[in-house]
């Protein structure tokens, strides 16, 4: 499982019939892409692989949790998660902070089930 941060955390875990996902950021290389689309991007990407290492993709998350430094990038936010979720989408919370690690723009975490879901 892989740490790109080499913060004292574990990336994904499972438990049961569920994987968590700790907040992921928009990290290359050990880099953090430089525009904020490319960021977003890439933070979904990197939950894509940690979830494709409890063998399940992004059709498997049921809840995410979503971390912006300014909400006034929410617009190409939603762009960019919209395009990588398809309907029905998970659950979500989103959230401004004064600051991510790494003086990253947008973190996401999420809650995945082997099951997927369906809505109500």
């Amino acid at each position: 499982m892989s740490n790109p941060t080499g913060l004292p955390y574990t990336p994904a875990v499972a438990a049961g019939d569920w994987v968590i996902v700790s907040g992921q950021l928009g990290l290359r290389d050990g880099t953090l892409v430089a525009d904020f689309a490319g960021e977003v991007d890439q933070v979904l990407a990197n939950l894509a692989d940690r979830l494709a290492e409890h063998g399940l993709d992004l059709t498997h998350v049921v809840k995410t949790t979503c971390f912006l430094t300014d909400l006034d990038q929410f617009a190409t936010f939603n762009e960019r998660y919209a395009a990588a979720f398809s309907e029905p989408r998970p659950a979500r919370s989103a959230f401004q902070v004064s600051r991510l690690p790494l003086d990253a723009n947008v973190e996401v975490e999420a809650w995945a089930h082997r099951d997927g879901f369906t809505t109500a």
